[in-house]
């Protein structure tokens, strides 16, 4: 079993295992296509912003080209197949990862932190909305809003009350049980969990496994500080631990990267068998144009390690700042990243604007790279409900002439 993995075959490695790839081989469509993807990833992450769709269904329709956002809105609220909880960040999860998530919950809020804090001089607020919610079911913070002109409910404060929603769901007491236009509605944990749902607390080897497993089966191989990184549900020492031991029973590899012999690599031994048979080439065939928040792309500095791409979001950035534009989405060709482009919908007008779209200084296939981004610019503007595109600028200049005339002219 080889240890040793090219750079190519560390990428190919990362993009297999991140679902991320074109072949003969297709995951299943709806539901079952869908569920597949969040427990391979482990994570999906909640975004808020709405430039485009948001980022949790735009990583599932990236992978599975036939989701549709109700698809996860009934995976929440109907089948209780994922809950919401802190993954890498705020997150859609697998319902039997529940467990895992246990020691976090028990943990919160942290000692001397706000949130103690604030839990121990509001703790009468916290109680009656539990005794609210108990009562009268499920509910959003738009509910403990006193109604004009009723008196009803006017004691309480929104703000509190909101603040105490938010942090009686971080303790584990309250669930979110739907969504109702993005907002949260919550009802108590024990009637949201599925009755044959096992909620066995883990202990610290039992949890450290579970996050190096999570860890290794998406990123293909990764430096231990990624493998920490990957989600949030222990402590950083309790996945060392584990590491070590799994190390030591053979059950984690240590791998070395081209380019990268002086620092240390971890694999599992199925991801080394695979590298050995060689893994199929990833096809030029397609275009895949991610999410900010894709969990590809989410550790930066991996992405800069392996990919040679150094990515920002800039939407937190000033706008004078800004290099590449507001929300800009890496653009991957084959195994590698070859720009971004940035995007914005206007739902009224039904157009998909490409505002910037900005490749590498030393991507020189363009020609090759226009009927393929023109096929899916096409399906992510159909996924945002666009009937048009309008491209308003490309850099660098040479390029555009090439774009405009391929893609601008069949959508104006």
């Amino acid at each position: 079993m080889k240890t040793f993995l090219s750079l190519s075959e560390a990428r190919k490695s990362a993009l297999w295992n991140h679902l991320l790839k074109l072949s003969s081989v297709s995951l299943p469509t709806g539901k079952t296509g869908t569920k597949r993807v969040i427990d391979h990833l482990g994570y999906v992450q909640i975004d808020t912003l709405t430039v485009i769709e948001r980022a949790h269904h735009h990583t599932l329709w990236v992978r599975q080209p036939s989701y549709t956002p109700q698809i996860l809105d009934e995976l929440l609220a109907k089948d209780r197949w994922v809950f919401e909880y802190w993954g890498h960040a705020a997150s859609y999860l697998p319902m039997h990862d529940y467990r895992y998530y246990l020691p976090k919950m028990r943990e919160f809020p942290r000692k001397n932190s706000w949130e103690k804090r604030w839990l121990l001089a509001n703790k009468k607020l916290a109680d009656s909305i539990l005794k609210c919610i108990r009562d009268e079911g499920a509910m959003g913070s738009k509910e403990f809003k006193a109604q004009p002109g009723t008196g009803k409910r006017s004691w309480w404060n929104w703000k509190p009350a909101k603040t105490g929603l938010e942090l009686l769901f971080w303790q584990g007491k309250l669930m979110v049980s739907e969504r109702r236009n993005f907002q949260r509605i919550y009802d108590l944990t024990e009637r949201v969990l599925p009755g044959n749902l096992n909620t066995t607390m883990p202990g610290d080897d039992e949890l450290g496994r579970f996050m190096v497993l999570r860890a290794l089966s998406v990123y293909g191989i990764a430096q231990e500080n990624e493998i920490r990184g990957h989600i949030h549900a222990g402590k950083r020492n309790i996945v060392s631990a584990s590491l070590k031991d799994m190390l030591a029973s053979g059950e984690v590899m240590e791998v070395t990267v081209e380019n990268f012999e002086k620092q240390k690599y971890f694999a599992l031994p199925k991801t080394l068998e695979d590298s050995s048979k060689s893994l199929p080439e990833i096809s030029n065939s397609g275009v895949f144009l991610l999410s900010p928040f894709d969990n590809m792309i989410i550790l930066r500095e991996r992405m800069k390690r392996l990919f040679n791409f150094d990515y920002t979001i800039e939407c937190y950035i000033p706008e004078k700042k800004r290099k590449y534009g507001y929300f800009t989405l890496p653009i991957l060709w084959g195994d590698t990243f070859i720009g971004r482009l940035d995007p914005k919908v206007d739902r009224k007008q039904k157009t998909f604007y490409v505002r910037h779209l900005a490749f590498e200084q030393e991507f020189k296939k363009a020609a090759d790279l226009v009927p393929l981004l023109e096929t899916q610019l096409k399906e992510l503007a159909r996924f945002n409900q666009c009937e048009q595109i309008k491209i308003e600028k490309v850099s660098p200049i040479k390029i555009e002439k090439l774009l405009k005339k391929k893609i601008i002219s069949a959508h104006n």
